[in-house]
């Protein structure tokens, strides 16, 4: 049986949201025709990090879905907000 890439499986993912090092390089190795996936611009230091910033959090803040499982956990799209600070 083949293992599905790594951004997909809990290995390639980040606790605190978003994927790891490790996830990202597998998405970026899964889709190469695609600018690569960097990581979160929480507290951006220039003007291409903050608008890079500003644009996620305008995306994700307008997604449908909760921000806490059934259980009260947050939801992975919390967890994402938090860690880009939005």
């Amino acid at each position: 049986m083949a293992k599905t890439a790594a951004w997909t499986r809990k290995e390639g993912k980040d606790p605190k949201g978003g994927l790891n090092a490790k996830g990202r390089a597998s998405y970026n190795k899964a889709n190469p025709g695609k600018p690569g996936l960097k990581p979160p611009a929480p507290n951006p230091k220039t003007k291409k990090d903050a608008a890079r910033r500003k644009s996620f959090c305008a995306r994700m803040t307008g997604m449908a879905g909760p921000m806490k499982d059934e259980k009260g956990r947050p939801t992975r799209k919390a967890l994402s907000l938090r860690a880009w600070n939005c």
